[in-house]
């Protein structure tokens, strides 16, 4: 059965007609094209298919596209200013926070949603004052940023590229 529905993606209003069983992540790669969220275990898993889904993170393999409908989404793709690169991308690129680039874009939406996570004062699991500000250390970042794999293990620059632009 095809559902129509529509979705903001990095700005841009985009209408299609989806399968119910259809993923987000789907929608995106085979129906409009937009590639930047990669397909790596289709689990939930790995967090390559990470985007920031109304503002926060998501993980777009595990969301049925007719839910989202007149959601809004931002891809690593649509996280820059037209040439001139975001914060994260910048950092990213800075820091050599990347190798085969596979897991690259959900990486960097992650650290997006991550970091606004943080100004929102949201604690994590390794937070040790949940009544203050948190700091974003080594530990802290690294906590927040595991449910995004790096098979070829960039996680040394990746820290180092959010440490940067932490607040």
């Amino acid at each position: 059965m095809e559902s129509p529905i529509s979705l903001r993606v990095d700005g841009q209003v985009r209408s299609l007609s989806v399968d119910t069983r259809t993923t987000l992540l789907d929608a995106l790669r085979e129906e409009l094209g937009v590639t930047s969220p990669k397909k790596g275990c289709d689990h939930g898993q790995c967090g390559a298919c990470t985007v920031l889904l109304n503002g926060r993170r998501a993980t777009t393999c595990l969301a049925l596209a007719v839910a989202h409908d007149e959601a809004e989404l931002t891809t690593a793709e649509g996280l820059a200013n037209g040439e001139e690169l975001g914060a994260v991308q910048q950092a990213f690129l800075d820091h050599d926070g990347f190798q085969c680039g596979y897991c690259t874009p959900g990486q960097i939406c992650s650290a997006v949603g991550m970091l606004d996570e943080v100004k929102a004062g949201w604690p994590s699991h390794v937070t040790e004052d949940l009544t203050g500000e948190v700091e974003l250390d080594d530990e802290e970042i690294r906590e927040r940023m595991s449910g995004n794999l790096c098979r070829c293990g960039a996680y040394v620059d990746i820290v180092a590229a959010i440490r940067e632009i932490a607040p």
